[in-house]
């Protein structure tokens, strides 16, 4: 029986045990036509789930049947550490690649596994505790691309500039949402070769998808009936699936009649796109072992709240006030866009954070206690970002730091504890500013800006820097949405052509509306600060 008719059998709803077995004996044979047919090397993505090991396991076994001579072509193995992967999966994971590493050299396999992770720019942390911004959403999923897909597609292109092209291999199935199979049904309709997808995203790329019509039951017949290759428990897995089931049930699976294990998710444990994290739930619920991980929940779900406009700027992150319009019972409403983090709930969520690394560095086991839900680099760029594009000088984290963990916070970059302002200027513009935040505000953006530029040899773009100090930070958040809603009003009008409603505005606000004026008079007029400093008089 050929592969296409056993995806056409459409009666066969599940395989039995023999039935799998003759159908991987025939997968063997084309994942060993596939690796020989060409030189373009293979990069399989692997996970460490259930999905990507069967996956793994099953260009492994073929692979190894063929004789060394014919092995000539790489196979790379990558795995996306995102930095907030669930503990112990991250541990099983990193320990599964040191163990396939060694296999490959004793098996004489050319497979080289490689573990990547984000660049330090664009780490969850630095993102959200840095920056500010907000848990991720699905109207504002920061998080995926890059996290997850920007190192992985890194990864590929130089492979497909050393080698021109490159063939991904993937452990995606039709099974696991009806979303995933329009998906594969759509790229299979594009396929330049047999059995190969089209990559719409990364150019010279094809996508091949060995298991895409398995089901749960038939990756766990054969995890449990093939030995993994590169010498780590399937069983082992099997269990850490059955401790993230909510039930703590997951039966061997040894027919079709067996009811299927598998539907636990393994994800990051910030993960705000789903209502919970139900794996790290029955972990910890199910293990008391695994009881030290219950910081990890409390701060995920005190992230995951559904209104945090109090928590939010009401400006975006570029310093601007954005409108958007919505009907709410039939009425038209306009609110404003909440933008970042405020500096108090930056500084909360880096509390809470280096509170749980604390704490479960004291609760987890032996093997675990080295556990880093922060690294020191990405604390050092939140740090400059707090200084150096915020003009926070006031240096909060290295004090939070100490506070927290009792040790004394060594940034790793040079000359990084030096600078002319600091928590005593901030202290003093506090007390003058007597609690209004926006001037503290303005004032520390102002003088800080300055200081940036003072040993500047040249300082271009000072005055522009300055006036943006203006724009973003001199009116209130009162006197800021109601400009906001002005610009919207005239901006409607002029589309609408209603002159009468653009002066009213205009005139409503103290201004008048100049039209006509002479090219010479709009050439004179002050446009930023050094206009204004050097504005030049008429004769």
């Amino acid at each position: 029986m050929t592969i296409a008719q056993h995806k056409d059998n459409k009666n066969q709803q599940n395989r039995t045990v023999a039935e799998l077995i003759e159908y991987i004996e025939i997968l063997t044979t084309e994942i060993q036509e596939l690796y020989c047919l060409d030189s373009i090397p293979w990069v399989v993505g692997y996970s460490g789930g259930k999905d990507s090991t069967a996956t793994l396991q099953l260009i492994w076994n073929a692979i190894s049947q063929l004789p060394p001579e014919k092995r000539t072509k790489t196979i790379h193995v990558i795995t996306t550490d995102t930095g907030v992967e669930n503990p112990y999966v991250s541990a099983w994971v990193r320990d599964s690649l040191k163990q396939m590493e060694i296999a490959a050299q004793e098996q004489q396999m050319p497979i080289q596994p490689h573990l990547l992770q984000p660049v330090i720019e664009e780490s969850f942390w630095v993102n959200l505790v840095g920056k500010g911004y907000p848990a991720p959403r699905n109207q504002f999923r920061w998080c995926t691309q890059r996290l997850k897909i920007n190192p992985a597609n890194q990864f590929i292109r130089q492979i497909v500039r050393a080698n021109g092209e490159t063939i991904l291999v993937l452990g995606t199935r039709k099974a696991e949402s009806t979303t995933r199979a329009a998906t594969m049904k759509k790229h299979q309709t594009g396929r330049v070769r047999d059995k190969l997808s089209p990559n719409s995203s990364l150019i010279n790329s094809l996508v091949y998808t060995p298991i895409e019509d398995w089901k749960n039951h038939d990756v766990w017949i054969y995890l449990n009936q093939y030995q993994n290759p590169w010498g780590y428990s399937n069983k082992d897995l099997f269990l850490m699936y059955r401790g993230a089931t909510a039930d703590n049930e997951c039966p061997l699976v040894v027919d079709t009649s067996t009811p299927s294990c598998g539907d636990s998710r393994f994800g990051c444990w910030v993960c705000t796109i789903v209502n919970k994290d139900k794996s790290m739930e029955a972990m910890i619920q199910n293990d008391e072992e695994k009881e030290w991980m219950q910081p990890l929940l409390e701060l995920r779900n005190e992230l995951d709240i559904k209104d945090d406009r109090d928590k939010r700027d009401f400006r975006r992150i570029w310093g601007g006030v954005q409108l958007f319009e919505r009907e709410i019972k039939g009425k038209k409403d306009i609110q404003t866009i909440p933008g970042p983090y405020t500096k108090y709930w930056r500084e909360y969520w880096l509390r809470k954070l280096l509170t749980a690394q604390t704490q479960m560095r004291q609760t987890a086991p032996e093997n675990m206690r080295d556990i880093t839900l922060i690294s020191m680099e990405e604390l050092s760029e939140i740090r400059r970002i707090w200084l150096e594009e915020k003009h926070e000088f006031d240096d909060s984290l290295p004090r939070i730091y100490q506070e927290v963990t009792g040790e004394e916070f060594k940034d790793i970059r040079p000359g990084a504890n030096y600078s002319l302002l600091g928590s005593d200027e901030w202290e003093v513009l506090e007390e003058i500013c007597d609690g209004d935040l926006m001037q503290l505000e303005l004032m520390t953006k102002l003088l800080d800006t300055e200081r940036q530029f003072r040993k500047k040899t040249r300082r271009i773009g000072i005055f522009d820097s300055l006036e943006k100090c203006f724009d973003t930070s001199s009116r209130s958040q009162e006197e800021a949405i109601e400009n906001a809603h002005l610009k919207r009003d005239l901006r409607e009008a002029a589309l609408n052509g209603d002159i009468a409603t653009i002066r009213e505005k205009i005139s409503g606000n103290g201004k008048q509306l100049n039209i006509g004026e002479t090219k010479k008079q709009e050439d004179n007029k002050p446009k930023n600060w050094a206009n204004i400093k050097f504005k030049q008089q008429d004769d």
